[in-house]
């Protein structure tokens, strides 16, 4: 990334009621879903219309926006969970999106710094996230900033991310 560049990317928490950033983050939001690793669909309208007050509505939820020059290029959404081994919060990071033209230039790094930071400050005790196993640049950056799978015995194998979607 540019000096100038690096001097104007800003990373600030996301007001849900703030109308100029629910647009942002939806917008960012539906660039990621339309991503081949975002599932390669738009959001739909309704989607896009109740995303932002939903999440003001889910206790813990929170987001980060990262902006150059005043434009977002990129969004991380959170939840707040709790670990029950360590009985301390944890925060989980449920989308991370930067839009392609300004990927591999620090922006999502950006982003999980204000994350930890985040974290840290609400006493967590981890930072948790998932990733599809063929996204192998986000692996790659994840494992650079010390993220991981995890086992808790290695006869019983690593942790897997399971759903079933109700309707």
């Amino acid at each position: 990334m540019s000096e100038a560049a690096v001097l104007s990317l800003a990373i600030a928490r996301a007001d849900f009621a703030d109308p100029a950033d629910a647009a942002a983050l939806v917008a960012v939001l539906d660039a990621y879903a339309r991503d081949p690793m975002g599932g390669g669909e738009p959001l739909s309208a309704d989607v896009r219309e109740r995303l932002a007050p939903a999440l003001a509505a889910v206790p813990g939820a929170f987001a980060f926006l990262a902006r150059i020059g005043g434009e977002a290029v990129g969004a991380a959404t959170c939840f707040m969970g709790f670990s029950t081994f360590a009985a301390r919060p944890l925060v989980n990071i449920h989308d991370v999106s930067v839009l392609p033209g300004h990927r591999g230039k620090g922006v999502a790094r950006a982003l999980f710094a204000a994350i930890e930071a985040e974290a840290t400050a609400r006493g967590a005790c981890k930072v948790t996230l998932e990733v599809l196993a063929g996204n192998h640049r986000a692996k790659n950056l994840y494992a650079s900033l010390g993220y991981g799978d995890y086992q808790l015995d290695p006869e019983a194998g690593n942790a897997l991310f399971w759903q079933k979607r109700l309707t």
